[in-house]
């Protein structure tokens, strides 16, 4: 399948950044369904965007686009099989656990035609982990966004040992259409390209927080005072979302055994156990009312 042939993007997740990318490709043409196991969370996800569209209305990176309609536009179902009976690309942004990833394309491999490529979205894991399990190891690959996915614009296009040639343009091609600047990496590597560079940021403030050597606001200040930048690693955070960073710290943790990654992974967890997720809650490290 050729980039200019996909036609229906199946995006699987409806959290933040499953909402981010459904937005994107619809607002691009593109028909969208997005698909989530709890109708609870497709509920919040059509308020979010809802919300989204009138947020961003006067951002240039969406002038001349109805983003109401498109948001309005993007179909929302519990029920696979349905959904995936059409699909030309699936894009996956469940939780960073390999074993559910492969669980959830598994399953989509039983519905979707043998056209169908699937991507996806995994900040952390390598592709390679859960490829077999796809069913299509040779039309499966990582294409990984960063938020806000509209002004962002990076997408990464990462290949396993077993991606075809074929896959690998078509995704560049389809990065293209909907606005994206792809990055092309020539082999997998853990955090890509930006997010290898932020991760090793996220990871020493993490660090100095968990082992009590400086508050969060402090090392928050110390890089926005030397920088110049207006946020600092845990504000950062905070929008990302303080779950999604426990759970990549967590599995490391887990997967490697190392001892500062589990203090690290405790140091988050403890945040989360006070409801305190991120700037989607209202609050994280930080209070955001509201």
């Amino acid at each position: 399948m050729e980039a200019a042939e996909i036609r229906k993007v199946l995006v699987v997740g409806a959290g933040t950044m499953g909402q981010q990318i459904a937005l994107q490709c619809a607002t691009h043409g593109f028909e969208v369904v997005l698909v989530d196991q709890s109708e609870d969370a497709l509920e919040v996800a059509a308020a979010r965007l809802d919300g989204l569209a009138r947020q961003v209305a006067d951002d240039p990176a969406f002038e001349g686009v109805d983003l109401a309609a498109a948001a309005a536009g993007i179909a929302r179902t519990t029920e696979v099989a349905d959904a995936a009976a059409e699909a030309d690309l699936v894009s996956e942004s469940v939780p960073e656990d390999p074993e559910l990833k492969g669980r959830v394309l598994a399953e989509l491999d039983r519905y979707c035609p043998e056209r169908t490529i699937f991507a996806t979205n995994t900040s952390s894991l390598l592709p390679s982990m859960y490829a077999d399990a796809t069913g299509r190891p040779d039309r499966f690959a990582a294409l990984h966004f960063h938020q806000p996915v509209w002004s962002a614009t990076i997408v990464d296009v990462m290949p396993h040992p077993g991606t075809s040639q074929a896959t690998v343009e078509t995704l560049l091609g389809f990065a293209a259409r909907i606005g994206q600047i792809p990055i092309r990496l020539h082999r997998e590597s853990p955090g890509y390209v930006f997010n290898a560079m932020y991760n090793a940021l996220n990871g020493a403030a993490i660090t100095l927080a968990a082992n009590e050597v400086a508050s969060i606001e402090d090392v928050d200040l110390a890089w926005t005072t030397v920088t110049k930048m207006p946020n600092g690693p845990f504000a950062m955070l905070d929008h990302v979302g303080i779950d999604t960073a426990w759970h990549i710290t967590d599995y490391w943790a887990r997967a490697t055994g190392d001892a500062q990654l589990t203090r690290n992974a405790a140091f988050l967890k403890g945040y989360l156990d006070q409801g305190r997720v991120g700037a989607k809650t209202g609050k994280g490290f930080y209070d955001y009312g509201g």
